[in-house]
């Protein structure tokens, strides 16, 4: 029997298919591109002067540009849980970073019970696959293979303590599905070549067409920042006069813009283009400390303030998306699953917090009225396994930036750069924002967020 939902999704595939061009497919490919830590203010066609990112700012010019989107969290693991559950990353077991290689210092373990993207477009009919960085443990139960993508490759860890050996203290994580390879090269290269290869195989496919869904997640520009030389070199020989840090970080970033126009191509040369939607984010803002570029926003990853929340983000849509537009709408990384879902006509699972944005992709008039909540749990000697947490609502943000500090609020309408704390001028503000964060601790506190195993070793 069908139900409201479902009759909601068949009317919104029915408005695609009488809007779209005949020749397009009702349900498109689906690339999502994650980049790591890139900054709101790191890319040309965000305001970055200093760099040149072609590739992207040619995606953004083709789609629609995002001015108010947010990481679920302002470091690495959390955010992806999110992308991929479409549930705050507390609900799904990953508060905090999850660190294969140090369990001692691991503040995440992804619920063996949670649903990802990649399993509901399988059942909706696509072919998934997901190439570059996984973050969310190495577990069997929580590997990419067994949480529903056909294919893997890519590195199961955290950040690469170098991008040409791609080990993390001593060890490889490389895999291709579950076998452990080795791979030559740079990893932005790496996992470019993967991804082209993927979607070179499925454009060369001959009879019904299957679609597919590749989640791309580039380990650039995260540290270490280590871009090849003939790229450091050409933005040296460009701006000699350039920081060497902001230098590094720009060649970092252009060479990972190289890459995602490689993609694109193989999009455009496998005939592909016209019926995928590609969306692009980052997972945290950029990292103040090694040259990343924040705009105007106040403080880097790792903080709760816009800085470390704020992401670029775009999507594109031959046919679908109206070219050179750019919305307002207030989106978190976990909107990218129900939107997903939507586009491809695929049933979402009850209890997402995600919300889909395919009504604003697709240039409909769309208000998302919601309360946004953040977390970041952590276990270094300033944070001794406590977390930090924020809450927007309206124009309205609520934040401890770190466990020491009291909780600070801001109108951000009025205030964007969080310049005056004005707690004490708004205690019925306060109070009221008070309220909905404990609500919200205690949702999240009810999930497990560490192996059986090591509760029980204690």
């Amino acid at each position: 029997m069908r139900t409201p939902h479902d009759l909601l999704y068949g009317l919104s595939l029915a408005w695609l298919a009488v809007t779209a061009p005949a020749q397009q497919p009702e349900r498109p490919n689906i690339v999502v591109i994650l980049v790591d830590d890139l900054g709101a203010g790191d890319l040309s066609c965000y305001g970055a002067t200093d760099l040149q990112t072609p590739a992207i700012d040619a995606l953004v010019a083709r789609g629609v540009k995002f001015t108010q989107a947010y990481a679920n969290c302002p470091v690495c693991s959390p955010t992806r849980a999110a992308l991929l559950s479409g549930r705050y990353p507390e609900l799904v077991g990953v508060p905090g970073v999850i660190r294969t290689h140090a369990p001692q210092d691991s503040w995440g373990y992804l619920a063996p019970s949670s649903t990802l993207l990649p399993q509901v477009l399988s059942d909706a009919g696509y072919h998934t696959a997901c190439v570059g960085k996984w973050h969310l443990g190495d577990r069997p139960e929580c590997l990419p293979n067994h949480k529903g993508f056909d294919r893997f490759a890519g590195f199961l860890g955290d950040m690469m303590d170098d991008y040409f050996d791609h080990r993390r203290a001593g060890r490889n994580y490389m895999r291709r599905d579950r076998d452990v390879v080795d791979p030559q090269g740079h990893a932005t290269d790496v996992f470019t070549t993967w991804a082209v290869d993927y979607i070179e195989e499925r454009g060369a496919r001959e009879g019904a067409r299957q679609p597919f869904f590749l989640y791309l997640a580039y380990n650039a520009p995260h540290t270490p920042i280590q871009p090849p030389a003939d790229w450091l070199a050409k933005v040296r020989a460009r701006a000699p006069d350039m920081p060497k840090k902001r230098a590094r970080l720009a060649a970092l970033i252009e060479h990972m813009d190289a890459g995602v126009g490689r993609v694109l191509d193989a999009l455009q040369r496998s005939g592909l283009e016209d019926e995928t939607l590609v969306l692009f984010t980052s997972d945290n803002g950029g990292q103040l400390g090694v040259g990343a570029n924040n705009g105007a926003l106040r403080g880097s990853k790792g903080q709760l303030y816009e800085g470390g929340l704020r992401v670029p983000q775009a999507a594109a849509w031959p046919g679908r998306i109206e070219p050179g537009s750019q919305t307002d709408v207030v989106t978190l990384s976990m909107d990218v699953f129900a939107t997903c879902c939507e586009a491809a006509g695929a049933a979402r699972p009850a209890g997402i917090d995600g919300v889909s944005v395919l009504p604003t992709l697709l240039g409909r008039p769309q208000q998302l009225e919601r309360d946004l909540f953040w977390t970041r749990k952590e276990g270094n000697l300033r944070y001794l396994g406590q977390s930090i947490w924020a809450v927007r609502s309206g124009g309205w943000k609520l934040l401890q930036n770190a466990p020491e500090q009291h909780f600070e609020l801001y109108h951000l309408d009025e205030d964007p750069l969080e310049a005056s704390d004005v707690r004490e001028l708004h205690p019925k503000i306060y109070r009221g924002l008070a309220a909905k964060l404990r609500a919200h601790m205690q949702r999240g506190g009810a999930v497990p967020w560490q192996h059986p195993e090591r509760a029980e070793r204690r």
